[in-house]
This record gives C-alpha cells, sequence and structure tokens, in this order.
C-alpha cells in the first residue's frame, strides 16, 4: 500500500510541473517572446501568383496541362503594366465586373464571334466551383485558381477586341501591319475597367461598313431562334478534292437519315436516290444529282447558317471599306445590284455574274461611260474556249450568230478563206458581234475602267433572270434592271452639269435613240458612279439574316482560320 501511495504523488508532482511549464510557455507566447504565424494578405498572395503563372507562360508553358493563352504577350504586359495586381479579384473577392465579362464571352456570337474561343470551358468550371463552395473557403484560399481566372478573363477580353478588329487572324500574321496596335485594345480594357461598357468599347473597334452593321444587327433575332444543340457536317461546294467532298456529302445524308447510316460501301445508285430523297423533301428540282442549290440547302441549318454570318463579318473586319456616300454595290453570291444613295437603297436588280470556271472579279472601280446599242469584241479565251473548236467544224457558224471576223488592220476577213486547222488555241483575228437586238450585250454597256475587261451590260437572254443559280456568265455582270440603272447614271448626270451649266444627255434622248435607229452611241458622264464588286455569303436585309451559296467556293479560308481559334 505504501508503494502504491509513493506512485501516485510522484504521479501528481509530475503532472503539476507539466501544468506550471504549460503555463509559462502560454505565459511566454502572451508577452510577444515568440511572435504567432504571419496572417495572409490575399491581395499580396494573389498578386504573386498572378506574377509566378506569367512568368511560366514566357517560357513557353500552358496555365495548366491544356489551357494556353490566346494573346500572351500582350496579357503579360498589361499585367507587368499593372503591378501584377488583379483587376477581376481583389484579393479572394471577384469583382462585379468580371460577371460583365464572363457575360459577353457566353454572348459572343453577338459579334459574331465563337464563345468557345474565349477559355468559357475553363471559366464556367471556375464558376461552378464557386458557387458550390457556400462557405468560400477551398477556392477563395486557392489564390492559384483565382489567379488562373484573373489571366483567362484579360486574355479572353483581349483576344475580343482582336477579333472584333481584324478578325479570326492570327497575332504572328497581324505583326507587320502598319495598321495592328496592340495598345488599342490594353486601351479598350482600361476603358472597361473605369465602367464604360464592354459593347460601346467594342463597337469603337468595328468597322463602319453599313454592310457589317446590318449583318450585325439580324443576329439577335437569329440567335433567338436558333438551335445549335445538333450540329452538321458542312459540305464545301465547289469542292477542291472530290474524294473528301463525297466521304462528307455521304456523312450529310447520313445524318438525316437520307442514308442507312450502317452502309459502308455505296455505289451511285444508291447515292443518287439519297439525293433525290432531299431534293423531293425541299422541293428542289428532283435529278438525284448535287449541285449548288442541293449542297447550300443541306448546309442551310443553324450552325451553318451562324457560321457564315461570322465568316461575312471577318471579310468586312480584313477589308473594311470606306464606301463613297454614293456608289453600286454588286453582292455576287447573292446575284445582286444595290445601288445606294446617303443610306438610302435607291435602286436594286437581279444580275447574273461568273461561273465558277469563270468567276466575275472583286474590284472597284467608277463608271465613265453608257454605250447604247455596243458591239461585242470576244475575248481571246472565249475563241479558244468557244468559238475556234465551233468554227472548225464549220465556218459558217460565226454568220449565223451574227459575229464579224476582223484582221490586225480592221479588215474583214471570210471565215472560209482561213484553214482553221493550224490553229490551237489563239487567232490572229478579232471576232466581233454587231450592234443591234439580237447582240449578247443587249441594249445598254455600263463601262467603268479594270484591269479585268469586265462591265455591267443588259443582255439578249433576259429568261435567265428567273433562274435561282444565275451564276452563268464569263465573268461581266448582265443586269436586269438596265433601264432604271441608266436613268439614274443619267440623273446624276444632269445635277452635275446643272451646277456647272454644262451639257448633258437626257433620258428622253436615250428613249428617241432606243426607238429610232439600233446604231452605236457612247455616253461620256461627268459624274462617275463608284463600282463595287463584293462577295458576301451573307448579309442583313430589314433586320433578317439571309445566306447565299459560296458560289465560288471563296468561304473555305475564312472557315479555316475560324475552325483553328476555335479548337
Amino acid at each position: 500500500m505504501i508503494k502504491r501511495a509513493d506512485f501516485t504523488l510522484r504521479n501528481a508532482n509530475n503532472l503539476l510541473r507539466t501544468g506550471l511549464l504549460c503555463s509559462l510557455i502560454f505565459l511566454y507566447a502572451c508577452n510577444g517572446k515568440k511572435p504567432t504565424p504571419e496572417r495572409i494578405d490575399p491581395v499580396k498572395e494573389l498578386k504573386t501568383e498572378i506574377k509566378d503563372q506569367l512568368a511560366r507562360i514566357e517560357e513557353g508553358e500552358s496555365l495548366d496541362d491544356s489551357t494556353r493563352l490566346l494573346a500572351p504577350g500582350e496579357t503579360k504586359k498589361f499585367y507587368g503594366a499593372n503591378r501584377y495586381e488583379g483587376v477581376w479579384a481583389i484579393g479572394d473577392s471577384l469583382t462585379p465586373l468580371s460577371d460583365s465579362i464572363v457575360y459577353l464571352i457566353r454572348n459572343a456570337r453577338k459579334n459574331g464571334l465563337f464563345p468557345e474561343t474565349y477559355h468559357l470551358k475553363s471559366l464556367e468550371r471556375f464558376h461552378s466551383r464557386w458557387m458550390g463552395d457556400t462557405l468560400r473557403t477551398s477556392i477563395r484560399n486557392n489564390f492559384k485558381e483565382l489567379a488562373r481566372r484573373e489571366i483567362l478573363l484579360t486574355d479572353a477580353f483581349l483576344t475580343i477586341c482582336r477579333h472584333v478588329q481584324y478578325g479570326h487572324i492570327s497575332i504572328d500574321s497581324l505583326k507587320d501591319s502598319k495598321t495592328y496596335d496592340p495598345e488599342a485594345y490594353t486601351t479598350a480594357l482600361r476603358k472597361v475597367l473605369s465602367q464604360i461598357s464592354p459593347d460601346s468599347v467594342l463597337a469603337s473597334l468595328e468597322p463602319a461598313n453599313p454592310g457589317y452593321r446590318n449583318l450585325k444587327a439580324a443576329l439577335p433575332a437569329f440567335l433567338a431562334r436558333a438551335n445549335f444543340s445538333r450540329t452538321y457536317t458542312y459540305v464545301e461546294y465547289p469542292f477542291r478534292d472530290s474524294m473528301s467532298f463525297i466521304q462528307s456529302l455521304i456523312q450529310r445524308l447520313k445524318e438525316e437519315r437520307y442514308l442507312d447510316t450502317s452502309i459502308v460501301n455505296l455505289d451511285t445508285a444508291q447515292l443518287a436516290s439519297a439525293l433525290k430523297k432531299v431534293q423531293s423533301a425541299r422541293r428542289l428540282k428532283v435529278d438525284g444529282k448535287y449541285g449548288p442549290q442541293l449542297i447550300g440547302s443541306l448546309n442551310n441549318n443553324d450552325s451553318e447558317m451562324f457560321f457564315k454570318a461570322a465568316i461575312n463579318l471577318d471579310r468586312y473586319r480584313v477589308q473594311p471599306d470606306t464606301l463613297s456616300d454614293r456608289y453600286l454595290l454588286v453582292n455576287l453570291p447573292a446575284f445582286e445590284l444595290q445601288v445606294i444613295d446617303q443610306d438610302t437603297l435607291v435602286l436594286e436588280s437581279r444580275v447574273i455574274v461568273g461561273k465558277p470556271k469563270t468567276p466575275t472579279p472583286l474590284l472597284n472601280s467608277q463608271m465613265n461611260q453608257l454605250i447604247v446599242f455596243p458591239t461585242w469584241t470576244i475575248p481571246a479565251s472565249i475563241i479558244a474556249d468557244e468559238i475556234l473548236p465551233a468554227i472548225k467544224r464549220d465556218p459558217g457558224y460565226l454568220s449565223r450568230k451574227g459575229y464579224n471576223l476582223y484582221d490586225h488592220s480592221g479588215n474583214e476577213v471570210d471565215p472560209y478563206s482561213v484553214n482553221w486547222s493550224k490553229y490551237k488555241k489563239g487567232i490572229p483575228y478579232k471576232i466581233v458581234q454587231g450592234e443591234g437586238l439580237g447582240n449578247a450585250l443587249g441594249i445598254m454597256k455600263f463601262n467603268f475602267p479594270n484591269e479585268h475587261s469586265v462591265y455591267l451590260h443588259d443582255t439578249n437572254q433576259r429568261s435567265l433572270f428567273r433562274n435561282e443559280n444565275r451564276s452563268l456568265s464569263h465573268g461581266c455582270v448582265r443586269v436586269q434592271n438596265w433601264e432604271g440603272l441608266y436613268q439614274y447614271v443619267l440623273l446624276l448626270d444632269s445635277i452635275k452639269a446643272a451646277e456647272n451649266t454644262g451639257p448633258f444627255t437626257s433620258v428622253d434622248s436615250i428613249h428617241r435613240w432606243l426607238k429610232g435607229e439600233k446604231k452605236k452611241r457612247v455616253i461620256p458622264l461627268k459624274n462617275q458612279l463608284p463600282i463595287y464588286f463584293r462577295y458576301y455569303t451573307a448579309a442583313g436585309k430589314e433586320g433578317k439574316l439571309e445566306v447565299y451559296n459560296d458560289v465560288y467556293g471563296y468561304d473555305g479560308i475564312y472557315r479555316e482560320r475560324i475552325m483553328r481559334s476555335i479548337r
């Protein structure tokens, strides 16, 4: 019993000494002799993390395993000038303005852009975790995530600015451009940070072209009803690779069950049968053959319509025209001519443009001359491709078509006196169709200087204007409303003449000439009308989005550029 009592006493003494030691340690700490751990400064932590992550990016690394910045140099330069302080987060708190940028990205389609280009998935994942962390502990204290979001938002906004101004062109392609100024995007960002609306800031970078404004204005109504939940294979036409074209066409037919998805080896008869089903369902000519109308119909879904809008907004951005107050515009894919006077449409007409093999060129010029009852000197290319083979079969072909043959001195030559067999491509003669109602140029020709030797004119095949596909000429543009056009042009000349008290040709004079002798007359114009030939496969008309077939296959380069950006 004594031994047990001694043990208990020794334990009690030990506990007493231990308690006293703890008390001494506590008092020592409270007296300031041993400092407490330093409190975390959220602003400083975020700043350090931003700087560290941007330093790694400069060495060629991505923010994580998959995300790379779209404007790394501009983003790093911005934060360097800002002493690496956060602008979308203050310490561990997000600013309300940062939500505006996320909203801008989510709704990038209203600017003709694709939300997924601008880190949307990464930003949405952050948002989901942030909203799920109701106590704001795991994300709030994870400054690596906050800094990552900070950098992605800035990179996204700077890139949207660049895309709105120049389209989806890579930075490397822009660096040598004299007009490219990355400082403009940093300035735009600072304006937004000073509470100026992001929409108004972006608008200041956009082209002023009325076509651009109209196309962009048509997007809200289209997007309100569009369904992007299902995507379809795009079928390129005209195609560059026949094998790739057939493969994409078959895949597209399978997507809407015009072909059984289990079919592997498809024969010509099966493909024709499937095409007939498409044509019948879409009220097209049922012939089992593919062409611009059928392919255009297959591509005419909401996803592709928006893609065309994006492509054409980029067209305006790449070459932002400063148009005259008064001008004539031919949009080749729309087969349409418009005359605009002080932003008002004063005249429009259907037109026939060049075939894909002989496309009408894109150009700027000024109408300087009218010709009543023109003659037609046939271009060498048409002679080689079409007329020479016909003459070889029968020299009488020329007289039946109303063509005359002339040598280099202007002397008329009898076609039966020429040994046509020795000519393979060109001939040392001019072939001219005389004036009159049967002339291929019709009654009126509208001249303007250009290196392509093309012009606007009437035609003696006016029934072709009823065709939906009017890509039919050798390159010149045939005008259905040629009468309205010459009357407008002469009205302008009369105004100019009145200002200068000079002579002019009146509309009444033209009327008399048209009713009288079918003789060629040349009318020089004092008030020259600016002319633009352009290629837009999408347009905004009265607030609605309209799309047209890519008749010459020019959309491909823009599509590839945008696809690289989306990836």
